[in-house]
């Protein structure tokens, strides 16, 4: 296996747009240079506008299709994004909890275009997927919904994560792509207190549809190729960054990145 990309399954929902989800997990993936692999949880028709519709996988079929990777292929890191439902939440937390390498946990809650994309009752049950989770990289009103608050302040932000951190022992990436501002703020906080921050001076465009698909993706195959995790984290910002910069310019919404445009950064 000397020279072997490292092999990255992804866990989400498809896009038929292909701007986020599994379609942005696998383009992320391959321009890193990685193997990417999927377990479909949801089939969604949507573009850049909105989401049309969604159909939930049957719980079995989604753990059917995680098996065949894990059990032939294998896999160096596990992306996590869209779930569809909390028995599927809870039946990938009891087949990871033993998995020994990264696992990166997107607690998707809605699209882009703003379009709900998981029911209270599976965020209800994300808990048990922040249990296993190496690092959970919820947006702001991801990360108010987990804590239980209504919004979050800026200044409030680093007290959130930590909270989530320390309750699930976990990795806690705070994304602050929602945050207004000239400046995007990204905080990372371990249980055991602050890691870092990351920050750049935001890109004025709209095109930023499946952003955090992109980011998750990237860390999990920055992860797979054996980076710390501080540094995975600054590689993966910086294929995000890239990304938006080279965004096509296509739909009349929230646009894709063009992740065609970034190669490999390792």
């Amino acid at each position: 296996m000397n020279g072997a990309p490292p092999r990255i399954l992804s866990i989400a929902g498809s896009d038929s747009s292909g701007g986020a989800g599994i379609q942005a997990d696998i383009k992320t993936i391959t321009m890193l240079g990685g193997y990417a692999m999927t377990a479909i949880t949801a089939v969604t028709a949507q573009n850049t506008r909105g989401v049309q519709g969604v159909e939930v996988m049957h719980p079995d079929l989604v753990m059917d299709q995680v098996d065949s990777c894990l059990d032939d292929i294998g896999a160096d890191a596990i992306k996590i994004g869209m779930l569809g439902s909390p028995q599927i939440a809870m039946l990938l937390a009891e087949r990871l909890d033993t998995f020994s390498g990264p696992i990166i946990f997107d607690p998707v809650m809605a699209a882009t275009s703003g379009s709900e994309l998981a029911s209270e009752a599976t965020i209800a049950a994300f808990g048990s997927l922040m249990e296993i989770a190496t690092i959970v990289t919820p947006n702001l009103p991801e990360l108010a919904a987990l804590t239980g608050r209504d919004t979050i302040e800026d200044d409030d932000v680093f007290g959130a994560a930590q909270q989530l951190a320390e309750k699930h022992d976990t990795i806690v990436l705070a994304k602050g792509g929602h945050s207004e501002g000239d400046d995007v703020l990204d905080r990372v906080v371990s249980s055991t207190g602050k890691i870092a921050s990351f920050g750049h001076h935001r890109i004025d465009t709209r095109h930023t549809h499946g952003t955090g698909c992109t980011l998750s993706a990237a860390l999990a195959t920055f992860l797979a190729y054996g980076q710390p995790t501080t540094h995975a984290i600054r590689l993966a910002r910086g294929f995000v960054y890239a990304a938006i910069e080279n965004a096509p310019g296509f739909g009349e919404g929230s646009g894709p990145l063009g992740h065609q445009a970034v190669r490999k950064l390792v």
